[in-house]
């Protein structure tokens, strides 16, 4: 994590926590083994992997096994300190190798869901494993053929140990997700979650910033969301809040400690619920509201009969490419609704204040104007 004296690492920092490794690091490290003992005969123990932001962590496999079609490695997941229902999880991947040309194809094993529902950023039929996971999982497929003169062409099967049970205490049931869990992951990293210690570092952030002399300072749900903010307003690190779930952390101690201008940047559904009145984004504590989406693309123009469909939408992206695919700015509206959401919870602290909606691949589908003061 960073070492600078603000932004997400330091809050991280500052919170005491201990991170952990997503399930999706997990994959990619129980893969990097299997494929390498497939081409050498040998499992690396540890085997060490490179993450999106450049860490290189090393994982102890937990299980392993060499036949002359497959190999298959297994790490338990460790989240940390974070209360996530998958710690301990363990995470099996299986190699075989495929024909020259057939690339990588990923498979369900038990344990990790299908998708049986549009509006997710995986087309119905795939095995749940996340966009940037698979690529994480590609990546290291290539250096270890690079490596060992292999082709790349392999089936990657994701499996979770009791994933199945474990899933029925997440949301992926209602979401279409059947058979198990996801396989997720933007950054390899679990940030853990002690509200009040999230909360105390959202405050040491602003304090940071204001110290430094920051007037610009932007909450952001995530590591998507804060590329996202630096690409659009050039932000340094000391100026970026990890707000997290934690929306009304930001705006509560913002309005009593004010900077010039608030960004809040994060994905469309979160930021529909704080359109909608919740300060808590979290999903244990909030849920995106097809509803209230419905009226709201209806105050831009979409018929009854496109409301009727957003309304009963499997997931909130499903709404939004309902609303794009018929010309209804249903991301700006989203956006301008949380703006002043935001602006009624500032009191009219002289703060001015915009919000950018990204998708899960960090593209902008809907911005406000900022408004309020200065």
């Amino acid at each position: 994590m960073s070492e600078a004296k603000g932004g997400r690492g330091a809050q991280l920092k500052h919170t005491g926590l201990r991170p952990g490794w997503t399930t999706g690091a997990c994959a990619t490290a129980a893969t990097t083994a299997a494929y390498t003992a497939l081409l050498t005969g040998d499992f690396p123990d540890p085997v060490t992997i490179t993450l999106p932001k450049g860490q290189t962590p090393a994982f102890a496999l937990a299980a392993e096994d060499l036949t002359t079609s497959y190999a298959m490695a297994g790490i338990v997941k460790d989240a940390g300190d974070d209360p996530d229902v998958t710690h301990g999880a363990l995470v099996r991947a299986t190699v075989r190798r495929l024909p020259p040309g057939s690339g990588v194809v990923f498979k369900a094993g038990p344990g990790v869901g299908t998708v049986t529902r549009p509006g997710l950023p995986l087309d119905v039929g795939e095995p749940a494993v996340n966009p940037v996971p698979r690529q994480m999982m590609r990546d290291h497929v290539a250096l270890v053929a690079g490596r060992h003169g292999g082709t790349g062409d392999v089936e990657i099967t994701i499996s979770v140990d009791h994933g199945e049970e474990i899933a029925r205490s997440t949301w992926n049931p209602r979401l279409g997700i059947l058979g198990g869990l996801s396989i997720l992951g933007t950054t390899g990293i679990v940030v853990p979650y002690s509200c009040s210690a999230w909360i105390d570092s959202i405050r040491r952030g602003v304090d940071v910033a204001r110290a430094a002399g920051r007037t610009h300072v932007a909450g952001c749900t995530g590591s998507t969301s804060e590329k996202t903010v630096i690409a659009e307003h050039g932000l340094p690190e000391d100026a970026l809040l990890d707000m997290g779930d934690f929306a009304g952390a930001v705006l509560k101690y913002v309005r009593r400690h004010p900077v010039d201008r608030l960004t809040i940047c994060g994905g469309f559904a979160k930021l529909s619920k704080l359109a909608a009145g919740h300060l808590d984004l979290h999903s244990a504590r909030s849920q995106v509201d097809k509803g209230f989406l419905a009226e709201l693309a209806r105050t831009g123009g979409a018929s009854a009969a496109l409301a009727e469909r957003i309304a009963a939408a499997n997931t909130g992206l499903e709404a939004l490419r309902l609303c794009e695919a018929a010309g209804v700015p249903l991301g700006d509206l989203v956006a301008t609704t949380a703006r002043d959401e935001a602006l009624a919870v500032l009191r009219g602290a002289p703060v001015a204040v915009d919000v950018i909606c990204i998708d899960r691949a960090g593209s902008v589908v809907g911005r406000s104007g900022a408004r309020g003061r200065p």
